[in-house]
């Protein structure tokens, strides 16, 4: 599968922890972004500027205000068009936000799919992308510390420049052995 070709479905799912809070997000990725937006928030909003809407359901009923963002492709987490709506966060609040979604064509995403998609189309290697799941089951702030310096492409890095040793290490003999005759 190449990056960047790749056709998917839009997604969506509560990018919160479940509970109540004072704010909560549901976050949708994909192509049907725009239309998403406009279904439920009135417009798309200009990228990477929080735009206050008043958000509805696919009757037209007022679910909450809160602010949405949009983060057009490839310039997002996932590399595909990313849609935030941020609510007010209590659970009936954020599952009818969901709804709306789910009603204006996304479909609930599976645990780890935005991640999955970063991967897919190049944002994040494996490492990070594991680093993700290790950040957010972290129970120390030593763990954290280590999966963010994961995250950030650090323990990446270094794999890669081992590489790139082994391969000059590698090289070496192979051209002593090509041309014995030469120093």
């Amino acid at each position: 599968m190449a990056r960047g070709d790749v056709s998917r479905d839009t997604i969506a799912a509560v990018a919160t922890a479940a509970g109540r809070g004072g704010i909560g997000i549901v976050r949708v990725s994909g192509t049907g972004v725009p239309g998403i937006a406009r279904a439920i928030a009135g417009s798309l909003p200009p990228p990477r500027q929080a735009q206050r809407a008043r958000f509805r359901d696919a009757r037209g009923a007022p679910i909450d205000e809160g602010l949405v963002l949009y983060f057009p492709a490839p310039h997002s987490y996932t590399g595909e068009a990313v849609l935030e709506l941020h609510g007010h966060g209590g659970t009936v609040v954020m599952q009818a936000l969901l709804r709306a979604c789910l009603d204006a064509g996304a479909r609930l995403a599976e645990p780890g799919e935005f991640t999955r998609r970063a991967f897919l189309e190049g944002k994040l290697d494996l490492a990070q992308a594991e680093a993700v799941a290790d950040l957010i089951e972290a129970s120390s702030e030593q763990a954290a510390r280590a999966a963010l310096r994961s995250l950030s492409g650090e323990f990446s890095a270094a794999v890669q420049a081992l590489a790139s040793r082994l391969v000059e290490l590698r090289a070496l003999p192979e051209a002593m052995l090509d041309f014995p005759e030469e120093e």
